[in-house]
C-alpha cells in the first residue's frame, strides 16, 4: 500500500501521529472513521496523487498507529475540537497552512470541528456518510435507536469493550478481499489492540457528550461552514432511510453544499475508490491529464 510515500510520526503537541503523505500539489487531508485508520484509504490516495494533489492519510490520535492520549473525566482527550486541533498542527507541519479536508464517518465530524473552529485554513469541505452528531440525536427515535444502538452502547463504561475484546473480529465482521489484505491486517492489528479499542470508544463517549456541547453552542451562535462543502452516502447504507433528504440538513450547516450518493455501501473508499476519487477530484477542482484517467 501507499508506494512512493513517506509513512511517518510526527508530534503535534498532544498527540503523535502516524500519517503516510505524498504527491504534490494541492494538499488534500483524508481522515478515516471507526474502526478503521488511516490504511482505508489506500486505493484512493494514489488517484488523487496522479491528479494532481498532495495526499496526507494519518491515523487519528487514538486509532492505529498514533498514541492514545490519558483518558479524561469528560472524554475530551477524543473530542472532535482535539482531534481537528491535531490535524491542523499535522497540516502546518507539513507545509500545508491550508488544504481540503475530506472525513468519513467519524472522520466526518472532525473535518466539520476544523471547517467551524479554523475557518481560514479548510479550503473545501468533503462530508461522508454522516450528519452532524446533534441532528442524529436531535431526530433520534426508535428506528435510530434499534439500527444505531452501539452509539449510545459505547458510551457505557466498561462495557463495550469487555464486549468487543471478546471476539473483535466477530463484532467488527472485517473481508480481506473487500478491503485489501495489508489494509485488513492494519485493520486487524488494530482492533485487537486494547488500548486503542479503548480509544475508539471514547471516541463515541466524547460523541454524545462534549461533541454534542459543542455542536448546540455551533448552532446558537449561528456559526456555519464557510467554505464550499460536498457531502457523499453510499447508497446502499442507511443515510436516506434514516434522514429521508441528508442532504437538507447539511444545508442549516454549510452556505455553499452540494452532495450525491455514490454505489457503495458504509465504506466507500474501500468499495468504490474509483467514483470516490473522481468525486473528491472534480470537486476540489484538480484537473490535469492523470485526473481525466479516472
Amino acid at each position: 500500500m501507499f508506494e512512493g510515500f513517506r509513512d511517518e510520526r510526527i508530534d503535534v503537541g498532544e498527540a503523535v501521529l502516524r500519517v503516510r503523505h505524498g504527491g504534490d500539489g494541492p494538499p488534500v487531508l483524508l481522515v478515516h472513521g471507526h474502526p478503521r485508520t488511516g490504511s482505508t484509504w489506500h486505493e484512493v490516495a494514489p488517484r488523487l496523487v496522479e491528479a494532481g494533489l498532495s495526499v496526507v492519510c494519518p491515523d487519528m490520535r487514538g486509532y492505529g498507529q498514533s498514541s492514545k492520549p490519558e483518558v479524561r473525566p469528560d472524554h475530551s482527550q477524543q473530542s472532535k475540537r482535539a482531534v481537528a486541533n491535531d490535524l491542523v498542527r499535522l497540516m502546518h507541519e507539513l507545509g500545508h497552512p491550508k488544504f481540503h479536508a475530506v472525513g468519513h464517518d467519524r472522520g466526518c465530524y472532525v473535518v466539520l470541528r476544523a471547517a467551524l473552529d479554523h475557518p481560514q485554513v479548510i479550503s473545501r469541505l468533503v462530508v461522508m456518510d454522516g450528519v452532524p452528531i446533534s441532528e442524529a440525536l436531535a431526530r433520534c427515535d426508535a428506528k435510530f435507536a434499534h439500527d444505531w444502538y452501539h452509539w449510545f452502547f459505547f458510551a457505557q463504561p466498561g462495557k463495550p469493550e469487555q464486549a468487543i475484546l471478546a471476539d473483535p473480529v466477530a463484532w467488527y465482521h472485517g473481508d480481506p478481499e473487500r478491503m485489501g489484505l495489508e489494509n485488513y491486517r492494519e485493520w486487524l492489528a488494530a482492533i485487537q489492540d486494547p488500548d486503542t479499542v479503548r480509544a475508539m470508544l471514547e471516541d463515541s463517549r466524547a460523541g454524545l457528550g462534549i461533541d454534542h456541547e459543542h455542536e448546540l453552542a455551533d448552532r446558537s451562535s449561528g456559526r456555519k461552514v464557510r467554505c464550499p462543502t460536498l457531502f457523499l452516502w453510499s447508497s446502499k447504507d442507511d443515510m436516506e432511510d434514516l434522514y429521508g433528504d441528508p442532504l437538507a440538513i447539511w444545508r442549516a450547516w454549510a452556505d455553499d453544499v452540494r452532495g450525491a450518493s455514490l454505489d457503495s455501501a458504509h465504506h466507500i473508499a474501500e468499495e468504490n475508490p474509483m467514483a470516490l476519487s473522481r468525486a473528491i477530484i472534480d470537486f476540489v477542482d484538480a484537473r490535469t491529464p492523470a485526473a481525466d484517467a479516472w
